[in-house]
C-alpha cells in the first residue's frame, strides 16, 4: 500500500486558486485587461500591498500571469494574464453563474460564511 495516495489530477490547481485573493486578481485582469500595480490594487478593494505582491509573484510563478517593467522612474509595472492564465477565464466564469445561483437559492449563508 503506497504511503501517501496518489494525488487528484485537479489538486494543484485547486491550491492555487484557493489562495487568498487569487481569484479576485485573476477576474480582474481577465475583465479589465492587463494592469499597472497601482490600478490592479485599486480593483481589488481591502487587498494590501504586500498581499497583492505575494499574490502577484505566486501567480506569475506558476506562469498564470505576466509582468512587464519598463525602466522609469519609478519603475512602471504591468501586469497581465498569459495564455495559461486565459485557460481559466472559462472555469471561473462557469464557477462564477454556479456561485450567484447557489447565493440565490440560500446555499451560502452569512453567519457560515462571513459576508458573502
Amino acid at each position: 500500500m503506497p504511503k501517501t495516495p496518489p494525488q487528484c489530477p485537479m489538486d494543484s490547481i485547486l491550491r492555487l486558486l484557493m489562495g487568498p485573493w487569487t481569484t479576485y486578481i485573476i477576474w480582474v485582469l481577465s475583465d479589465q485587461g492587463p494592469q499597472r500595480f497601482g490600478a490592479l490594487k485599486r480593483a481589488v478593494p481591502g487587498i494590501s500591498t504586500r498581499m497583492l505582491t505575494e499574490r502577484l509573484r505566486m501567480l506569475q510563478g506558476a506562469g498564470v500571469i505576466w509582468r512587464e517593467q519598463e525602466q522609469t522612474i519609478p519603475p512602471a509595472v504591468t501586469y497581465g494574464l498569459t495564455s495559461r492564465g486565459n485557460d481559466l477565464r472559462g472555469v471561473l466564469d462557469t464557477l462564477g453563474h454556479i456561485a450567484e445561483r447557489w447565493k440565490d437559492e440560500g446555499v451560502f449563508a452569512e453567519d457560515e460564511l462571513g459576508t458573502v
